[in-house]
């Protein structure tokens, strides 16, 4: 298990009055991207004068240095999954601890560690987040590699150990969607490290990034103008899936299209095979009738990080074996772009039109 207590900056002093100057130091008010009517990406407004979060007992503040851009984000904003308003934008952060409590303090966190979380509100400059929460990051990973690790990186990670129930085994076939985005490279990648086969779709513009993940096969499709996703209709995904398994297809599909690929998923199973959807980039997927799953015997998923990260040991055991891949060299972690937080609509505009090759963040000053 990382260590906790490991220090990137020495603090000189822990006892309950440097926290007090610490928290003294910190502006009553922040910069901050908010939604005060969810709508398009121009819902999402800088605000230079947002109340900085209070500190209470259990937490730290942390001081921000990156915040991920997630599509779970655009949902947030659309109202697709609604949060009370107004709220600050995101949910995945990466800096340094800029004020604890006594609880954190007692769990060994220091004044100046460098850390990763994901809780709501990292779009700004400083975000209160549960100690229990907290990944610390080991040296040699970078602030920006490890911020892009806390949604993404995690999601891949239950996607290809613990959401497919087992259903897949060493050797066998995995189908996975968008191996040229965010997620998914990541999910690419694991996959292989835990000795599955892969088929990956991408679009021709993402061809080169996919390319490098170490696919078995790779499907390659035609773009969607100003579209997160590719055209599924542009190669029968299904006929090639069949002929490089053999006519026995794949136990396991990793879907985040949703709308657009949902039959191809399902299509693309083998016998007992698992339909694991996690994402909506094309839309939702629409209600269909559990009959379609006799065919073949087949199971389907809909899971979310929050049920795979249900304790601290478990989320730190997953952040672990990750940080760990990326020391040895064996993920290969792609940051896309990073925007300042002035641009934050930008940045959501960037994400939805499908020009993404890798992880996209905000830089924040």
């Amino acid at each position: 298990m990382l260590s906790i207590s490991r220090r990137i900056l020495t603090a000189t002093t822990t006892n309950h009055h440097a926290v007090a100057r610490c928290m003294s130091s910190i502006p009553a008010t922040m910069k901050a991207a908010v939604v005060r009517e969810t709508g398009d990406a121009h819902a999402l407004k800088l605000e230079t004068d947002y109340p900085t979060p209070s500190l209470q007992p259990g937490q730290v503040i942390v001081k921000n240095q990156y915040a991920g851009i997630n599509f779970i984000d655009t949902y947030h904003r659309k109202g697709l999954y609604p949060r009370d308003l107004p709220f600050i934008g995101g949910q995945e952060g990466g800096g340094i601890v800029a004020a604890l409590s006594d609880e954190a303090k007692a769990q060994g966190i220091q004044l100046g560690d460098k850390v990763a979380y994901s809780v709501f509100g990292s779009y700004a400059q400083y975000t209160a987040v549960p100690a229990s929460k907290l990944l610390p990051v080991p040296e040699g990973v970078g602030l920006d590699v490890a911020t892009s690790c806390v949604v993404q990186g995690l999601t891949a990670h239950y996607l290809t150990t613990s959401a497919h129930a087992n259903l897949i085994k060493e050797g066998e076939w995995c189908l996975i969607h968008g191996v040229g985005g965010g997620t998914c490279q990541w999910a690419a990648q694991m996959a292989k490290l835990r000795g599955f086969k892969v088929i990956g779709t991408c679009s021709r513009g993402k061809s080169d990034i996919a390319k490098t993940l170490g696919c078995d096969e790779l499907i390659v499709l035609d773009e969607v103008e100003g579209a997160s996703y590719e055209d599924y209709e542009s190669v029968d995904i299904v006929a090639r899936v069949m002929e490089v398994t053999d006519g026995k297809g794949c136990k396991a599909v990793i879907d985040g299209i949703g709308k657009s690929t949902v039959d191809i998923s399902i299509n693309s199973l083998a016998h007992r095979g698992i339909f694991i959807s996690f994402g909506n980039a094309s839309g939702a997927v629409p209600a269909f009738p559990v009959l379609r799953l006799i065919g073949k015997s087949a199971y389907v998923t809909r899971p979310k990080l929050l049920d795979y990260t249900v304790d601290r040991a478990e989320l730190v055991s997953r952040a672990d074996e990750i940080f760990g891949w990326l020391k040895e060299g064996k993920l290969n972690v792609s940051v896309d772009r990073c925007f300042p937080l002035e641009e934050a609509a930008e940045g959501h505009l960037y994400l939805e039109a499908g020009k993404s090759k890798g992880k996209v963040l905000y830089r924040i000053d």
